[in-house]
C-alpha cells in the first residue's frame, strides 16, 4: 500500500463490546484520505474513512463494497458501459458489485463509513 498516498490502517481498532466512536476519530483524523478498520463482523469489517480528494481506480473481484455517508458530499464512479457517477449525501449508501471498476472522490472533507468482506485489500486486487 506505500505505492498511494492514502493513510491505511488495517488493524482493527475497535474489539467487542466496546463503543466505536467514529465522530472521536474522525475529529482528530489530520490526513486527507484516511481509512481506518474499526471493528470486525463475521467475515466482514466496518472501516471509517475521512476523505477529501480522489481515490485511484480499482475492483474488489470477489466482494462487494457498500459505502455510507456520515458527513459531507461522496461520489463514486463506475466503469462500465455508460459509465455512471452516483453522488451520496449524508444518510445515504450505495452498494459496489464485485467485479466493477470504480473509483472514490470527495470535493470537499467527507466521513463515510464501509463495510466490506475483511479480505478485502482497500487499494484493489
Amino acid at each position: 500500500m506505500s505505492d498511494y498516498p492514502y493513510a491505511t490502517h488495517l488493524n482493527v481498532y475497535y474489539g467487542p463490546r466496546e463503543v466505536v466512536d467514529v465522530q472521536a476519530l474522525a475529529d482528530a483524523c489530520t490526513d486527507r484520505w484516511y481509512n481506518q478498520t474499526l471493528c470486525r463482523v463475521n467475515d466482514s469489517v466496518v472501516r471509517l474513512g475521512v476523505v477529501q480528494g480522489e481515490y485511484h481506480w480499482h475492483k474488489h473481484d470477489t466482494e462487494d463494497e457498500f459505502f455510507y455517508v456520515v458527513e459531507g458530499r461522496f461520489l463514486i464512479d463506475l466503469e462500465g458501459p455508460g459509465g455512471q457517477t452516483v453522488t451520496l449525501a449524508p444518510r445515504q449508501g450505495f452498494v459496489v458489485p464485485k467485479g466493477v471498476v470504480h473509483r472514490t472522490r470527495a470535493p470537499e472533507r467527507a466521513v463515510i463509513l464501509m463495510v466490506e468482506g475483511a479480505r478485502i485489500v482497500p487499494t484493489g486486487d
